[in-house]
């Protein structure tokens, strides 16, 4: 018969329902965190194209319109970076995501925000809407390129000093939960050529023989079918 805590531990697990978008690299970001932690989870998509972000409904969980949204049970956290610390403080057995060397922690989070400080704001699909709509269709994708070559510049020069097997040494932590969905994205969406990054490019794949992180992968979640069979 199973104990109280892993009774609690289990219907804790159970109620986890994570609110995503197939093709979102910060939903990304918390499909990585749940997979490698071992937690189950209810995928709930939400069409951002569709504009399903603004529905009554889903702003209610997150007011800001954005995906991903955790729920576990009557706590609804929204933004990546907040989901995945709670993931973390919540599971801190279960595949730590952070190394318990404070240097090692400090460039992990350097990394994050470079990531989704520097990076994915300025490449959203808010932003590109906005760049269509007041500049031109035809800037949008120069303008994402001189964004994520900048940012890989940075995340080139750091790395390049620190990094193992993966991004900060030989064990899968947050700066390699953030950094796959962005490199993921710069090479099958933006055309960027990855050779002028040789750690990221390496890093990169790396990631794709992970289990964890390939399952995760915007192509293999269950809203993608629509868009790819187009």
């Amino acid at each position: 018969m199973a104990s109280s805590s892993e009774e609690q531990q289990h219907n804790s697990i159970s109620k986890l329902i994570l609110y995503s978008y197939w093709r979102s690299s910060c939903a990304f970001r918390v499909r990585i965190a749940l997979n490698l932690k071992g937690l189950k989870y209810e995928y709930k998509a939400v069409d951002l194209f569709k504009g399903e972000q603004y529905h009554p409904d889903f702003l209610k969980l997150n007011p800001v319109g954005f995906v991903p949204v955790l729920v576990d049970g009557p706590a609804v956290i929204f933004d990546s970076f907040a989901i995945i610390m709670y993931l973390e403080d919540k599971f801190p057995q279960q595949h730590p995501l952070l190394p318990t060397d404070i240097h090692k922690r400090a460039i992990n989070f350097q990394v994050v925000s470079i990531v989704s400080s520097s990076i994915q704001p300025l490449q959203n699909l808010n932003t590109l809407k906005y760049i269509e709509k007041k500049v031109s269709p035809d800037e949008k994708l120069p303008w994402v390129q001189s964004v994520i070559r900048k940012g890989f510049t940075a995340l080139e020069k750091l790395l390049k000093e620190h990094a193992g097997k993966y991004a900060t040494g030989d064990e899968v932590f947050m700066a390699d939960i953030f950094l796959a969905p962005q490199l993921d994205a710069a090479s099958k969406r933006f055309n960027i050529d990855m050779n002028e990054f040789p750690t990221l490019s390496r890093l990169h794949e790396t990631y794709n023989e992970i289990p964890a992180f390939r399952e995760t992968l915007p192509e293999n979640q269950p809203d993608a079918a629509g868009y790819l069979s187009q």
